[in-house]
C-alpha cells in the first residue's frame, strides 16, 4: 500500500516559552528520519490565539491535504485526544482514536474506530485497505 505519512501536531509549549521552536524542530527531524515521515505540519500557538491551525481545527490537515495532494475522504487521521478526532473529522477524513486512556481527559465523540495503540491502528488501516480491495 502507498501511503503519506505525516504528522499534524499541537505544540503550544513553544509559544509559551517551555521549549524553544528549533528543539522542536530537531525533534521533529529525528522522528522524520527514524520513521520515515514524510512531513510533519506543526502547530505553534496556544489556545488563546484562536489561530485555524490548532486542532481540533482542520487547518494544518487541510493544508497537508492540499501540499501532498492528498483526498482526505480516503485518508485516517490517528489520534489520541478529542481534538485530533474532532480535527480529522472536521478535514473528512476517518478517524482512528488510541484510547491511552488519560487521567482526567474528555473523550472524543464518535470516532470512526477506537483502539489501544499506534501499531493497531496501522493494522486496522491494512485490514480496512485490504477489504476495500477485495471488492
Amino acid at each position: 500500500m502507498n501511503f503519506v505519512s505525516l504528522i499534524v501536531t499541537n505544540q503550544p509549549d513553544a509559544s509559551r516559552g517551555k521549549i524553544e521552536k528549533k528543539t522542536i524542530i530537531k525533534m521533529n527531524d529525528y522522528l522524520k528520519d527514524e520513521i520515515k515521515l514524510d512531513d510533519i505540519f506543526v502547530c505553534y500557538h496556544d489556545d488563546h490565539d484562536n489561530c485555524k491551525c490548532r486542532k481540533p481545527k482542520p487547518g494544518l490537515i487541510l493544508d497537508a491535504g492540499k501540499k501532498w495532494s492528498i483526498d482526505l475522504k480516503n485518508s485516517y487521521l490517528v489520534g489520541d485526544r478529542w481534538k485530533d478526532i474532532e480535527a480529522g473529522k472536521s478535514a473528512g477524513c476517518k478517524t482512528i482514536f488510541i484510547d491511552y486512556n488519560y487521567y482526567n481527559e474528555q473523550k472524543p465523540k464518535n470516532p470512526d474506530f477506537t483502539t489501544d495503540s499506534l501499531l493497531n491502528a496501522v493494522h486496522l488501516i491494512e485490514k480496512i485497505q485490504d477489504e476495500k480491495n477485495k471488492h
